[in-house]
């Protein structure tokens, strides 16, 4: 497929085009992106960047960012990955998405661009460089991006930041990032640069490869818990943050604390003007599709995350327990799930097995689905209902649960995006 749509052509064709442009979905390396983004002017921006990478809470963290920046009045351009429902997510303006046009716009560009240096893009490296191509014919002041996977090789990673944050770091994609934390971690510490502030959210011992590239570059480091602490008030509605220099009470937000901390830790060091009026404003607008989405669907309660490793489902399971606390007409668990085949799905089964009381299941759709023979191997000894897609198995439960239950969707971004798909086509 190499003749390349045309500028009237549909987001949906260019989107079709980018999947096929480059012989694999995942090309870690910078050696093909880098000519072609400087070719396009994006390596410089004329903005502060703040980047993020780490295993779990990179969408959170990026969101809160960018709600806190929306608020304070600056234009902020705001590039995430994977999206749920639609591409558009990925790339927002000031909170919004952007539209087909301007991003089939972009696309033009970035084509012309890796036909000018005779050069392939992977699918996300291609959609990584029209974000950036946006952003910078913006004019935004604020650049807040989320790195794809892992840090030193990730297409995100052309851009110098200006604050870097790690979240955490976890035993995920190790066929690409390697099979321990530390390895891990070496990847995602490829954001750091010379000087500049550098947070490490993670509730666990700080990676000796994040300390060691931070000595490398004679950056300052801020360590959660160490630098800089949250604690819940008594209030139930507020809590507070506290650094060496600042004591904040702030409220609540539907996000993970836990995220919002550091993105609150993140503001404070960028050196950006930022009242505590505009952080407790963005923390209470910032909302996240499958982060803990909970919603009423024909008068269930149902709640969607996209937790698909251990890590992110022993925080799914915190916020849950939390949840059923205030809630006490909630003593079952009906569990609506699918998994990806490369993904823990063992680990993920033994961690969520004594919430979830029957499991309703259905391998997705999509390249990398786990069947149903090793979904069924995970779930030995649990009650587990069969169904032929997962809208089927989400209808079931939306058909069949009492008033003492409510649904939890989980195990990946495509379980979550099948269900969205089944809700869509009902309106």
């Amino acid at each position: 497929m190499n003749t390349a749509p045309l500028a009237t052509d549909s987001l949906t064709t260019w989107l079709n085009y980018w999947s096929h442009v480059h012989v694999t979905g995942i090309d870690l390396g910078l050696e093909r992106v880098i000519p072609v983004a400087e070719k396009l002017g994006v390596t410089q921006p004329q903005a502060k960047v703040l980047t993020v990478a780490g295993t779990n809470g990179k969408g959170s963290t990026t969101t809160t960012l960018a709600a806190i920046l929306n608020a304070q009045g600056y234009q902020v351009g705001l590039y995430q990955s994977p999206h749920i429902y639609r591409f558009n997510e990925r790339v927002k303006l000031s909170g919004v998405e952007v539209d087909d046009q301007t991003l089939v716009n972009a696309f033009v560009q970035v084509d012309q661009a890796r036909r000018a240096c005779d050069l392939s893009l992977s699918f996300f490296e291609a959609t990584t460089l029209a974000a950036f191509v946006i952003f910078k014919h913006q004019q935004c002041d604020v650049w807040v991006l989320e790195v794809g996977l892992g840090g030193r090789l990730d297409v995100v990673n052309v851009v110098d930041p200006d604050v870097a944050v790690i979240t955490n770091i976890g035993l995920d994609h190790i066929d690409w990032l390697g099979d321990t934390i530390e390895k891990i971690a070496f990847e995602k510490a490829g954001i750091i640069r010379p000087n500049i502030p550098v947070i490490f959210g993670g509730l666990q011992p700080l990676p000796q490869a994040i300390q060691n590239k931070v000595d490398e570059c004679q950056a300052q480091l801020y360590v959660a818990e160490r630098d800089y602490c949250y604690q819940y008030s008594d209030d139930g509605q507020t809590w507070m943050f506290a650094s060496s220099g600042t004591t904040l009470k702030l409220p609540l937000g539907s996000l993970a604390l836990e995220n919002i901390s550091t993105a609150v830790a993140a503001i404070l060091l960028s050196g950006l003007t930022v009242s505590q009026a505009a952080i407790a404003q963005g923390i209470q607008q910032a909302r996240l599709a499958g982060r803990f989405e909970i919603c009423q669907i024909q008068d269930k309660t149902v709640i969607f995350d996209a937790g698909h490793n251990p890590h992110g489902v022993k925080f799914l399971l915190q916020q849950l327990r939390k949840y059923l606390e205030y809630n006490k007409q909630y003593t079952e668990v009906i569990g609506v799930f699918s998994m990806l085949a490369d993904k823990d799905i063992n680990s993920v089964v033994e961690l969520l097995k004594d919430t979830v009381l029957t499991w309703k299941i259905a391998p997705l759709t999509v390249p990398r689905a786990a069947e149903r023979a090793q979904l069924d191997e995970a779930l030995q000894g649990e009650t587990v209902q069969h169904f032929e897609s997962v809208q089927l198995a989400f209808k079931s439960a939306l058909n069949e649960t009492k008033n003492n239950q409510l649904i939890l969707v989980c195990g990946s971004f495509h379980t979550l995006e099948a269900v969205w798909e089944y809700l869509e086509e009902c309106q």
